[in-house]
C-alpha cells in the first residue's frame, strides 16, 4: 500500500509523514510515485496488444514532477487549457501525444497548440470549428481535429461531474455530429483524425461508459460510410476511486467495455483519465491548530482549509482522515468535524469523525491526489501549499510552498 502504518506512524511508501512535516511543514500534499505508476500500469496492462493512448488528465493533478512520472511511462495527455500545454511541454510531455479539449479556447491558445504540434484538438462546437479553420488557414497549417459528441448517456454521478447528458455544456449533440464532420472534412485547413466522448466523473459502473462507447463507435462507422476515416477514438475518463465506501469496477472491466464496442476496427483507442491514476496516490498533510469542544459539535481547527482542498464543500465530498500516529487506545475519541481557519461556514475538511487528537498532532486528508491541488486558491490570502514526492524512503519537494511577499507580487499601487 501507498500509505500504511509503520511502527505507529503513518508512511508514504516508506517516508515518515511526521518527518516530512517536520522537514516541509504544513499543510503540505504528499504523493507517491509507487501508487502513481501502479495506477498507469492497470490501463497499460489492459490495453496490451491494442493499438492505444493513455492520456492523463492533467487538470486533476498538474504538478511538473507527476507529469514528468507519467510522460516517463509513455503517457500521452488529455489537457484543457494552453496553460495546462505548457505544463505538459516543461514537464517533457510530447504534444503530439496530447489532445486538447475543453469548450472555451481562444486564439491564442489555439494558435499555441497548433504551433507546437498538438495532436488533436477536440471540438465542442461548431463555432469553434470555425475559429480553429480561422486559425490554422492563417498559420498555413492543418489542424487535427475530433468532435467530442455528447451521447446523451446518464453516467449517474455528481450533477456537477455529469458531462454527457444533452443538458450539460460539453460537446456537441449526438444528432448533429454527421453534419458537423461532413462541414470540417470540407475545410481544407482541417485535418479529421477522430472522435471522443466524455460522460462524467467518479464512474462507478461500466454499464454507461460501455453504453456511451457503443454509441460513438456506431457514429463512426457512419462517418466511415461517408468517406470520413477516423485514426482514433477517445473513450473518455471519469473512472471512479474509493474514498469511502464506494466500489468502483475495476479500470480493466471499463477498458474491456470500450474495446469490446470497438472490436476489431483499426482505429487507435484513447483514454482520458485522470483520477483514477492519481486520486488515491496523495493526501493532505495538516496540523491541529486548535481543538474546540462545544454544546453541540466539537472541532478540530487545523491548518489546512477550504482554500487547500476545495472537494468537501463544493461537492460535498467525503475524505477519510487518519491520525498521523496511531492513538494508543479509542477510548478517548470523540466525535469531530475537521475545519480550517477560513472565515467561511463551508470552509471544513470533514465532517462527523471519530479521532483522538490533541493541539499539535497532525492528520492526513486520504485520497487527495487529485482535485486538490490543482482547485486551490489564496482566499483569505493563504499561501498555497507545499507539494512533496515520495519514491520508496526518498521525498523531495516538487512545489514550495508559496511566501506572503509571492501573494501580492503582481499587484500594484496606483500612482
Amino acid at each position: 500500500m501507498a500509505f500504511a502504518y509503520r511502527n505507529g506512524v503513518l508512511c508514504a511508501e516508506q517516508a515518515s509523514l511526521e518527518d516530512i512535516a517536520r522537514r516541509f511543514g504544513t499543510p503540505c500534499y504528499v504523493y507517491s510515485s509507487q501508487a502513481i505508476e501502479s495506477a498507469y500500469g492497470e490501463f497499460a496492462r489492459a490495453l496490451q496488444g491494442r493499438e492505444a493512448l493513455v492520456c492523463y488528465s492533467v487538470k486533476a493533478n498538474s504538478n511538473l514532477a507527476v507529469l514528468a512520472l507519467l510522460a516517463r511511462l509513455g503517457a500521452g495527455f488529455d489537457i484543457v487549457s494552453g496553460g495546462e500545454l505548457a505544463r505538459v511541454l516543461a514537464a517533457g510531455g510530447d504534444a503530439g501525444k496530447t489532445l486538447f479539449s475543453g469548450v472555451g479556447k481562444s486564439a491564442a491558445e489555439i494558435e499555441f497548440a497548433l504551433g507546437k504540434g498538438i495532436g488533436c484538438i477536440n471540438l465542442e462546437s461548431e463555432a469553434e470549428l470555425e475559429r480553429v479553420g480561422a486559425v490554422a488557414r492563417r498559420l498555413g497549417r492543418r489542424a487535427p481535429v475530433a468532435f467530442r459528441v455528447n451521447p446523451d448517456i446518464d453516467a449517474r454521478t455528481h450533477p456537477y461531474i455529469s458531462t454527457g447528458l444533452r443538458e450539460n455544456k460539453f460537446g456537441v449533440a449526438h444528432e448533429d455530429a454527421e453534419r458537423l464532420y461532413a462541414r470540417a472534412a470540407a475545410l481544407p485547413a482541417i485535418e479529421v483524425v477522430g472522435i471522443g466522448c466524455h460522460i462524467g466523473s467518479l464512474l462507478s459502473e461500466t454499464a454507461p461508459f460501455a453504453a456511451a462507447a457503443q454509441r460513438v463507435v456506431a457514429l463512426a462507422d457512419r462517418l466511415e460510410r461517408m468517406g470520413i476515416a477516423l485514426r482514433h477514438v477517445d473513450f473518455g475518463g471519469g473512472i471512479g476511486i474509493r474514498y469511502r465506501d464506494e466500489e468502483p469496477q475495476p479500470v480493466a472491466a471499463f477498458v474491456a467495455g470500450a474495446l469490446a464496442a470497438l472490436g476489431s476496427r483499426p482505429q487507435r483507442a484513447v483514454f482520458d483519465p485522470g483520477r483514477s491514476i492519481v486520486g488515491n496516490a496523495g493526501v493532505l498533510l495538516t496540523r491541529v491548530e486548535y481543538v474546540k469542544p462545544g454544546s453541540s459539535r466539537n472541532f478540530l481547527v487545523v491548518d489546512a482549509a477550504m482554500n487547500d482542498l476545495l472537494r468537501p464543500p463544493l461537492y460535498g465530498a467525503w475524505h477519510d482522515v487518519r491520525p498521523v500516529r496511531e492513538a494508543e487506545s479509542a477510548s478517548a475519541e470523540r466525535v469531530y468535524d475537521v475545519v480550517g481557519p477560513v472565515c467561511e461556514s463551508a470552509d471544513f475538511l470533514a465532517k462527523d469523525r471519530r479521532l483522538v487528537a490533541s493541539e499539535g498532532d497532525l492528520l492526513a486528508i486520504m485520497s487527495a491526489g487529485a482535485y486538490g491541488m490543482a482547485m486551490s486558491s489564496n482566499y483569505n490570502s493563504r499561501p498555497r501549499a507545499a507539494e512533496v514526492l515520495v519514491r520508496a524512503a526518498k521525498a523531495d519537494l516538487v512545489r514550495s510552498r508559496e511566501t506572503i511577499e509571492q501573494l501580492f507580487a503582481l499587484e500594484r499601487l496606483p500612482g
